[in-house]
């Protein structure tokens, strides 16, 4: 897909910010920003974003798809949208100063708050958060120590997806995957990232509970070593690892892919091309995303930011941006407004037991998320670093 960029606007990038900021700085402890907007001034004109592809749309892709103008025309702030692949290249690129804002995956959004890449979020400044889902509240991935870092926005699990003409019968754990892989060798397909090791650590926290797994977020190095040696089991029956789910599923169209991880818009993409495909949320579970809007650190344009995390969550643009990227909305007064009245039901909005069964990206770190002391956790550099070396 191709994204349009608007030009940073000339009066924007010299103007003066006014807010009222707590004591600027970082915690001498983590270093993490403790920056804390506590009241809200005239935007500055403009607000640069980094996202997912599908969350920014101001009509360049499809005409009749533009949240980002209402936003404009509500608030003076010109946006500037830059998309991203992979929550790799999100981090890289924040780290750069650029953006204002950025709407992180849990694998991202820890490596941000640690890094003193964000700020954090003053709620009472977004009205709009309070009718945000109480289960995607004060996560791990958008909250340390107690304090804030973002505001929720999307979320769904990775699913299994499966050809219904091949894959039979109808697969309900991740076994499909894994052990019975080689029924189907070459023509399993797996998300391409590390942290892809969780989805092999959650199977074995149901599978050997001798291994004592229980976060796949957070693997000693026994854990860690055995989920690994799980995945390089599984590559050689690996066709394609993805990370573009257009691709994906052109290769569940063609026959190159018949059983492997997918999101729910990957599935109703397939069914609208007529590819007989279906989908489950397995046995064991599955790993997910929550994704998080965030602030910099380093933004001059804090106003105009604010103003979007609480657009961006309000009722209208929220359901606009969950149809089009194929998710649940954050906000429940969402479902109402979606042009199909059964979206909120088939992304499982609300269904805090649904969502209780997902296991959201968040970035593995030394200290176990797990709240072990007595051992320390592989983080996420070493789960990289195993990552090459299982795609080999």
């Amino acid at each position: 897909m191709k994204f349009s960029k608007r030009a940073l606007a000339a009066a924007g990038a010299a103007a003066v910010l006014s807010m009222t900021v707590a004591a600027c700085g970082t915690d001498s402890d983590s270093g993490r920003s403790t920056d804390k907007m506590q009241s809200l001034g005239q935007g500055e004109g403009t607000v640069s974003i980094l996202a997912w592809p599908g969350y920014v749309e101001d009509g360049s892709n499809d005409p009749n798809v533009n949240w980002v103008k209402p936003f404009e025309e509500q608030t003076g702030c010109k946006v500037d949208f830059k998309p991203f692949g992979t929550s790799d290249e999100a981090l890289s690129l924040m780290r750069s100063g650029q953006y204002d804002v950025v709407s992180a995956s849990g694998d991202a959004s820890l490596r941000l708050i640690e890094g003193g890449e964000v700020v954090p979020i003053n709620t009472d400044l977004v009205p709009n958060y309070k009718d945000v889902y109480p289960f995607l509240k004060n996560k791990p991935w958008n909250t340390v120590d107690g304090v804030n870092y973002g505001v929720p926005h999307g979320w769904g699990a990775n699913l299994l997806m499966y050809r219904t003409d091949i894959v039979q019968p109808a697969p309900t754990s991740w076994r499909a995957v894994f052990e019975d892989a080689p029924k189907h060798k070459g023509k399993v397909t797996a998300y391409d990232s590390p942290i892809y090791i969780a989805d092999a650590a959650m199977y074995l926290m149901a599978h050997k509970p001798e291994l004592g797994i229980k976060n796949p977020y957070a693997l000693d190095q026994t854990q860690f070593d055995a989920a690994v040696s799980l995945l390089k089991e599984q590559r050689p029956n690996i066709g394609e690892y993805w990370n573009d789910i257009t691709k994906s599923v052109q290769a569940f169209g063609n026959g190159s892919s018949v059983v492997g991880t997918t999101w729910q818009v990957g599935a109703n993409i397939a069914l609208e091309n007529k590819t007989p495909v279906a989908t489950v949320l397995p046995s064991e579970g599955a790993t997910g995303w929550s994704d998080t809007w965030m602030i910099s650190s380093k933004s001059q344009h804090k106003n105009c930011a604010y103003k979007w995390l609480d657009y961006i969550v309000s009722p209208k643009a929220n359901a606009q941006v969950a149809e089009y990227f194929g998710e649940s909305p954050a906000n429940p007064k969402a479902c109402d407004l979606t042009t199909d009245k059964k979206h909120c039901e088939t992304y499982h909005s609300g269904d805090a037991d649904y969502a209780s069964k997902i296991w959201y990206w968040t970035t593995p770190v030394a200290n176990c998320l797990d709240g072990r002391t007595d051992v320390k956790c592989i983080d996420y550099a070493q789960w990289t670093q195993a990552w090459l070396e299982i795609k080999g």
